[in-house]
This record gives C-alpha cells, structure tokens and sequence, in this order.
C-alpha cells in the first residue's frame, strides 16, 4: 500500500484528489495539510511514502517544505510530488532544486497524477507533459546556475557518464538499456550506482546536477 499526504491549502482541491486516490486499491490518504509547516509536522508523524505538495501555501510554501523534507535524513524514503496551477520554469526549477521528485499542473489527467504517484515511489521523476523537458534543461544549463566541478563527478565512470547524460535526458531504465545495448537490470544497477555517487536520493536531482555541472548541454540528445 502506497501511504500518501496531501497539503494544499484549497480544501476542494484536497477533496477532489483524494477522491480520485481513494478509488484505488494500492494508495492510501492517511493525512492532510493546508500550509507547508503543517505538511511537514505531518510527515515527520506520519512517515508517508508520497507528499502531493502544492507550491503556493500560506505560513511555508511547498518548495521550502519540500526543501526540509529532503534535508530531513529521518525522512529519506518521502518522496514529494508538486502541484502547481503554473508550469512556469522558475517552479519547475526550483522544485527540482528543493528535492521533489516530480512536478505536475493541477490540470492533469487523473490517470496521469496516479501513474506519477506510482512512479515516484519506484524512484523515478515525473514531469508534466505540459511542462517540457527542453523548458528545464534550457533554465537548469543557464550561467548562472552553473556550479563548479564536484569531486563526486570524478569518482563516475565513463560509463556512468553516459548514464548520467541519459537520466538527464528523461530516459527510463529500459530506453537507458535500449540505448547502452544492456539488460532492463544492468542498467538499472547502473542509475542505482550513479544516484549513489552523486548522493541524489532520486533521478530528478541527477538531473539537476547533470544540468549544473555541465555534464550536458540542452538538447545534446536530439541533435
């Protein structure tokens, strides 16, 4: 059973997705917020496998909350899932930064918000298919939001390189394995060996580090 929190200060918005989750047989509501403190007062008690978190929350917003859940080491396995009216970069960005492992508009299909909750729990990241992925890599490559070289880089094969790239590309496991000529479970062992590296608790933030350091460029798989 998938046990999930939801925190959105919109009680109708709350209610409405919890009707659709509560329709399925594999996830669990067991609790609400209406503000970002009161989510993660909530998951520090109740220790849900997913947080739908809105961005826009009176008293804490969900990127700080988000921020705090993932810098919460009791909180490792939580993984957050945003909601947002907007998809606009910057929250797309920043929710990325914060530690959430996917981000949706509220406007999505319900089978989509399912197949997201799902997913985060397998450890992948979800974007929006409103929200493109070339959108992210254009804002995540900027300049400005280029770090220096991290040592931990060095410790990555050419091979896990090559992962890493593909992660960032938003390829699954199985497209990464299609690709590389390798099995569904090499490849898996190999973004299990690079998120270990890195130290990123899921595939979104390789991602964001991929675009940081410069390990790609936007767009480099399509060109």
């Amino acid at each position: 059973m998938i046990r999930i929190l939801l925190a959105d200060d919109q009680r109708l918005v709350r209610a409405g997705i919890r009707g659709i989750l509560d329709d399925e047989h594999d996830l669990e509501v067991v609790g609400e917020a209406a503000d970002g403190q009161a989510a993660l007062a909530a998951c520090r008690e109740l220790l849900p496998d997913v947080v739908l978190m809105d961005i826009r929350m009176p008293v804490m917003d969900g990127l700080e909350a988000a921020r705090r859940i993932a810098d919460d080491a009791r909180l490792a396995a939580v993984k957050v899932i945003m909601l947002t009216t907007f998809d606009l970069d910057e929250y797309v960005y920043g929710a990325l930064r914060a530690g959430a492992t996917g981000f949706l508009v509220k406007d999505t299909e319900p089978a989509e918000l399912l197949h997201a909750v799902r997913v985060a729990v397998r450890g992948d990241a979800l974007i929006s298919p409103s929200v493109t992925r070339r959108l992210i890599a254009e804002f995540a490559g900027r300049p400005d939001h280029t770090r220096e070289p991290d040592r931990r880089l060095d410790a990555l094969t050419g091979r896990e390189r090559e992962v890493t790239r593909l992660i960032a590309a938003g390829c699954t496991n199985a497209e990464i394995a299609e690709r590389l000529v390798v099995s569904p479970l090499t490849a898996k062992t190999h973004v299990s060996r690079v998120m270990a590296k890195l130290g990123a608790r899921d595939r979104s933030q390789v991602v964001v580090m991929a675009y940081e350091y410069r390990l790609v460029r936007p767009g480099w798989l399509t060109d």
